[in-house]
Order: structure tokens, then C-alpha cells, then sequence
């Protein structure tokens, strides 16, 4: 029998670094919709057509970790009009480790860095959350 695959088990990486996040979402891809109705046309309604494609932005969430500013030294990177950007791989991986299904985000750039929140009653760990605007998403399925 088949089962699906669990998706706690996966890998961000960028630049042959890989970094462990508790939590990654934004892996969306969606077409614009297109309206058009010819004015000739019998039918007194529109039909539909694919047109462009948007992506939403990538959301990543880890541990805070002392001495680690990678993220803030990203984000310093980015000035009006330009920002250092990089190609990340995100991979859903199987019992063996093995990537199965890979999300390549191309032309990635730090947007959006949030700090942890602080409560003095938590037993949480702290958390911090990159936000990631992109070009575009390849998706692949290697099962």
C-alpha cells in the first residue's frame, strides 16, 4: 500500500548551505484570470483564459539562535531598486532523506524580517519569521 508523504520532514537550502526551519509556507502558484467576450458573439457572457502567472511570498520560520545574524545581513544587502538575491531549494524529503518533491525559488530577496514576540509567562521557544518576495517557482515530483 502507498501513503501519502508526511510534510515534517524537509530542507531549505541556498548557496550549498543548509539552514533548519520549524515552518515553511508560500509555496503557491496560481494564473491570473483573463476575461474576454468578442462583440459579435451569441453568448452574452465572457469566457475565461490563463494569464499570468503570480506567486505568493515564501514564509520562513526557525528558532532564534544567539550570534546568528545571517538573516539581518541579508537584509542589510538591500538598497532602492536592488537587492542581493539568491536561488533557493526547498525539498520535502523521504525516510532515507532523499528528496522527493523540490520547490526551486528563483531570484528570492529578503522582504521582511520579524523579530520573536516576548512574554515573561511563555515556555515557547523563540522564533523569528523571513519573509521571501521571488520571480517564480519550479516544482518538481521525483516519485
Amino acid at each position: 500500500m502507498s501513503y501519502p508523504l508526511p510534510k515534517f520532514h524537509f530542507q531549505v537550502e541556498w548557496g550549498g548551505t543548509k539552514i533548519g526551519f520549524q515552518e515553511v509556507s508560500g509555496l503557491d502558484k496560481e494564473f491570473e484570470m483573463l476575461e474576454y467576450r468578442e462583440g459579435s458573439s451569441p453568448e452574452y457572457s465572457k469566457i475565461n483564459m490563463p494569464g499570468m502567472v503570480k506567486y505568493t511570498d515564501i514564509v520562513l520560520k526557525r528558532g532564534v539562535f544567539k550570534g546568528d545574524n545571517e538573516f539581518f545581513d541579508w537584509m542589510k544587502t538591500n538598497k532602492l531598486n536592488k537587492a542581493e538575491r539568491r536561488d533557493i531549494t526547498i525539498s520535502l524529503l523521504d525516510e532515507e532523506h532523499a528528496p522527493v518533491v523540490v520547490w526551486k525559488v528563483l531570484n528570492a530577496w529578503a522582504k521582511k524580517i520579524q523579530s520573536t514576540d516576548l512574554k515573561g509567562e511563555s515556555n515557547e521557544v523563540a522564533i523569528e519569521t523571513l519573509t521571501l518576495a521571488h520571480e517564480r517557482i519550479e516544482i518538481t515530483n521525483e516519485g
